[in-house]
């Protein structure tokens, strides 16, 4: 299947909005979940998949309550699909077309979506460049997903460079996303 990447839309902020409300809606019973917008479609600005990401984040104690209270709302739980304290979902509709997952507060998955998104939100010079990496990846016949995530790896790396990560939490992210690194 192809990747498809489309010029940033002003509408996914809205759209997330509509998601998260009904989230929040089903999470209303859990004093700690909060619902994220991640993703490049977070970026104002940025080149993405059209398909929102969205991170319901919640304490450990209540991941269990979480995903319970997802599945109440219509969502299909998936597992964690490899990604230890994130659990995925699928979404009840397509629209808009959307990654739910339920993620533990603190984990390195959660701090490197929340660290790429804000970066790229107040540095424009790496959003274009991140952005112009996944259009040429997109163009390119046959790309597939694992080569497109790890192609995309080098400029990330330089985008968390600019957070609080260490550099041993960058070089773990790298090695997911590029395990030939």
């Amino acid at each position: 299947m192809p990747i498809e990447v489309v010029p940033y839309s002003p509408s996914w902020p809205a759209q997330f909005a509509l998601v998260a409300s009904d989230l929040k809606q089903a999470l209303a019973g859990l004093a700690t979940a909060r619902v994220e917008h991640v993703g490049s479609t977070s970026v104002p600005g940025l080149a993405a998949k059209p398909i929102l990401d969205i991170d319901v984040i919640v304490d450990g104690a209540e991941m269990s309550a979480a995903v319970a209270a997802l599945g109440s709302a219509g969502y299909v739980h998936r597992g964690d699909l490899g990604v230890v304290d994130r659990e995925a979902f699928h979404a009840p509709d397509a629209n808009p077309r959307r990654n739910v997952y339920v993620c533990r507060a603190g984990t390195l998955n959660v701090r490197n979506h929340l660290a790429v998104r804000d970066v790229l939100r107040v540095r424009e010079d790496l959003r274009d460049e991140y952005g112009a990496v996944k259009l040429a990846l997109a163009a390119e016949p046959g790309m597939d997903i694992d080569t497109y995530i790890a192609r995309k790896s080098a400029v990330l790396q330089k985008v968390l460079a600019e957070s609080d990560l260490t550099s041993d939490e960058r070089l773990q992210i790298l090695r997911l996303n590029d395990p030939a690194a």
